[in-house]
């Protein structure tokens, strides 16, 4: 895999569309985690902490915070 294949496949990881379960209703890992090694996906979930609380700074009803009141509200 090339340095931008898996630059792609972390941003891929890192964005908060994900698609649910129609069974569980729980939400599914993006199918690119699946493709990254131990190293991409650390450097994945400390980019998606940073883009949540970015995300959360510019606007506390955010998509991500919507999803979530929703499913426990």
């Amino acid at each position: 895999m090339t340095p931008e294949e898996r630059d792609a496949l972390i941003e891929a990881v890192v964005g908060a569309c994900r698609s649910i379960d129609p069974f569980t209703r729980m939400a599914r890992a993006h199918p690119a985690w699946h493709d990254l090694d131990d190293d991409a996906r650390q450097i994945a979930y400390e980019r998606a902490l940073v883009t949540r609380e970015l995300e959360g700074a510019l606007n506390d009803e955010t998509s991500t915070a919507r999803a979530v009141l929703a499913r426990i509200g």
